[in-house]
């Protein structure tokens, strides 16, 4: 529904937010007055109550947003109720009384419908949990979870400490030794592997003690390993343990295999190696209270779950390989929690492990992966109506703001909390003002799952929609691989918007640890260059038509208009140069270009070009067999980016019996200057059929006399 559909109900917060009702129904042209209230929560929730009744109703405050929906609940309501933060995103601020077009988009984008659903991931976990780790605190915590999961226990110190750890007397749960080899899996359906090294056999031993007992050296404790630097090879526990045979020195190394729901990993470093740990892994450590905090976590993964598929995988377009050569790798190196692996000519997500971070979809060049929760159509109808709102309502050099829904959102809250309290409390408001200014009023907050999802397509579109700068924060503790590959693709967008004469810093990473950091880099930049002209067109899912609409959009209206502007090394636009003297024109490139940036000529022996379609994935450059082909990035902004234009062509060879041109001259005489000395090219016409096409080469063998035959061998063999 539009905002005209919806009952809108502001609250100033006991008068701490200056909000002006006439300029906000103008900046919104609502046909209706606005009231502004100031206890809606409180002495005026009789104004709440009575509006239920409407079908579409927003209130201007998240604070108390549990207590409005038990109000709601309770009075038998059956709209939609939505709420939208003006408090710590606009109006507590130095410059909350200029916030009002930042308020009035705010509140534009929180009427916006809900985007479409999107495809689910399910997760099954029954309660199976595999504790791994040293024997005193992986069989503690056994017997502290065994009453509440089906539990299992992989011990992984072959040493105990000083004093002895014992093994439960009954045989509640599984319990092994090993060292672990590999962790894959997902909630629900991990799969663990660890290879049996200790002489004694956990599953086997019966812990009768005999060879505790029997043990000269002391090497064997009621932890039952074998402790192996103490162990002088008597092998007295082996005859103790006798027809039980849970003891054997002459065991290879043997690999187990078993699954289970989920996986808690008590040990020093996490088995799993990855920066985010799948759901289901718990790793607190070897330090207690943490090993506490995750066990409490426990519970939360037993039973049925699904989360959105957040990614959309396009194989055609995928520029990963092409028969064995590699390309692209970039979804795989990014990818934080190994959802991604190369699977032959192209690459393999395992959506179970997908965290959501979309890193790969911003890394992509060629659009093959893109995001999906939301879609980037989704996202670009959003930025469109918070600027196109923003900018009617009399803002100006607006900058928006993307955090994450977790520790981003609290980090931005965060600055503007600081600047209400700061107000409040000092004596000296001006000082103290000047300590905590909460956001800008021209800093527009918005909301994302993952700070990694949104990409130059994102950016690049928003500055053509009118926005001055994009900043993306972080709060530090997203892994570094999704830090490095921002700050990469702001590099591009950067270097093409200052090329086209757009003054300042426009896109930029923030990594802010509190919130006095994140509140000191919003207020040190100044408004960067805007364009002229907004633009009107949407966004697309198709990464390659966004970026192509940005940035003809941009380059239109430049303040300083360009041709071509050369790119850094990884951009994933440009053209590739061919070496002409050592080019055959055998035209593997062009079988190996996914895009069809590389084209044949039905006429005459040539290779073409179109560089608007070129991601650089350097596929063709490893294809081609002569070494001919380089990459050269950078973005061409004339109308010949789209048109093909001619790399290399040749003299076609023709055929010396029929005169069928069937290859290039240069091809042919490369061919014949290396196989003219060859032992099989010596006698008879053999040379003289390299110079022919296919079917006169078959017909000259048929017609020649001299030509060996099986039909003509010695009788004696």
């Amino acid at each position: 529904m539009a905002l005209e559909d919806k009952t809108l109900k502001l609250c100033n917060c006991n008068r701490t937010i200056p909000l002006d009702a006439n300029a906000l129904a103008a900046a919104l042209k609502s046909k209706t007055p606005i009231t502004i209230h100031s206890e809606l929560c409180r002495r005026e929730a009789g104004a709440f109550q009575a509006a239920l009744k409407d079908p579409e109703l927003l209130v201007a405050c998240t604070q108390e947003a549990p207590l409005f929906t038990e109000l709601a609940q309770a009075a038998g309501s059956r709209g939609t109720l939505g709420f939208v933060n003006l408090r710590e995103s606009a109006g507590w601020s130095s410059e909350g009384a200029a916030a009002t077009p930042k308020i009035a988009a705010l509140i534009a984008l929180a009427a916006m419908p809900d985007p479409e659903p999107v495809p689910t991931v399910e997760y099954k976990s029954a309660g199976s949990v595999l504790i791994i780790g040293p024997t005193g605190a992986a069989v503690a915590w056994a017997e502290r979870l065994a009453a509440e999961f089906d539990v299992s226990v992989l011990l992984t110190a072959q040493k105990n400490p000083a004093h002895d750890v014992e093994l439960p007397i009954e045989r509640r749960y599984p319990v092994w030794s090993g060292k672990p080899a590999s962790v894959t899996g997902y909630l629900g359906a991990f799969e663990v592997a660890w290879s049996q090294d200790n002489p004694i056999d956990l599953e086997v031993c019966t812990r009768c003690n005999a060879c505790v007992r029997a043990c000269p050296e002391e090497a064997i404790d009621l932890g039952y390993q074998i402790d192996l630097d103490k162990c002088k090879s008597h092998r007295a526990c082996v005859k103790a343990c006798g027809a039980i045979g849970a003891i054997d020195f002459d065991r290879t190394d043997t690999v187990r295999h078993e699954k289970f729901d989920l996986i808690f990993d008590l040990s020093r470093e996490p088995v799993l190696q990855t920066p985010d740990l799948p759901q289901g892994y718990l790793a607190p450590g070897a330090d207690p209270l943490e090993q506490a905090l995750a066990a409490q976590k426990l519970p939360q993964f037993v039973g049925e779950f699904e989360k959105p598929k957040f990614f959309v995988y396009k194989e055609r377009l995928c520029a990963h390989s092409r028969s064995g050569q590699p390309g692209c790798n970039k979804c795989i190196d990014v990818c934080s929690t190994g959802a991604i692996t190369s699977d032959g000519d192209r690459v393999k997500i395992e959506p179970h492990l997908c965290a959501g971070c979309g890193g790969c979809s911003t890394v992509c060049p060629s659009g093959a992966m893109t995001y999906a929760y939301p879609r980037v159509s989704d996202t670009g109808a959003r930025i469109k109506t918070v600027l196109s709102t923003y900018r009617e309502a009399g803002g100006r050099d607006a900058c928006l703001v993307f955090h994450n829904a977790e520790d981003g959102r609290a980090l931005v809250q965060s600055v503007g909390r600081r600047a209400a309290s700061a107000n409040r409390a000092s004596t000296n408001r001006a000082a103290s003002a000047a300590k905590a200014r909460g956001l800008p009023a021209r800093v527009i907050p918005l909301e994302v799952f993952h700070v990694a999802s949104i990409g130059m397509d994102v950016w690049l579109g928003a500055i053509a929609y009118g926005a001055s700068q994009v900043f993306v924060v972080s709060s530090g503790r997203e892994p570094e691989g999704y830090v490095e590959a921002i700050r990469a693709q702001m590099g591009f967008a950067q270097t093409v918007l200052s090329a086209l004469g757009y003054s300042g810093r426009h896109l930029e990473l923030i990594v802010a640890a509190d919130a006095d950091a994140l509140e000191a880099a919003l207020w040190a930049f100044e408004p960067a260059g805007v364009v002229a002209k907004p633009a009107t067109f949407n966004l697309s899912t198709e990464k390659r038509t966004t970026l192509d609409f940005a940035l003809e959009h941009l380059a239109r209206h430049a303040p300083t208009p360009r041709e071509e502007i050369a790119l850094a090394a990884g951009a994933p636009i440009g053209r590739i140069a061919v070496n002409k003297d050592t080019c055959t024109l055998c035209k593997a490139c062009i079988g190996a270009c996914p895009e069809a940036a590389l084209l044949d000529s039905p006429e005459t022996p040539m290779l073409r070009f179109i560089e608007r379609n070129c991601v650089q994935c350097g596929l063709c450059a490893n294809t081609c067999p002569e070494d001919a082909i380089t990459l050269s990035p950078r973005l061409l902004l004339t109308a010949q980016a789209k048109e093909p234009v001619t790399l290399n062509e040749a003299e076609p060879f023709n055929c010396v019996r029929c005169a069928k041109p069937f290859g290039t001259r240069q091809m042919i005489d490369n061919m014949l200057g290396r196989l003219t000395t060859h032992s099989m090219f010596a006698a008879g016409g053999a040379i003289k059929r390299l110079q022919m096409c296919a079917d006169c080469r078959v017909v000259d063998m048929m017609e020649s006399t001299d030509e060996p035959s099986i039909l003509n061998l010695p009788k004696n063999l």
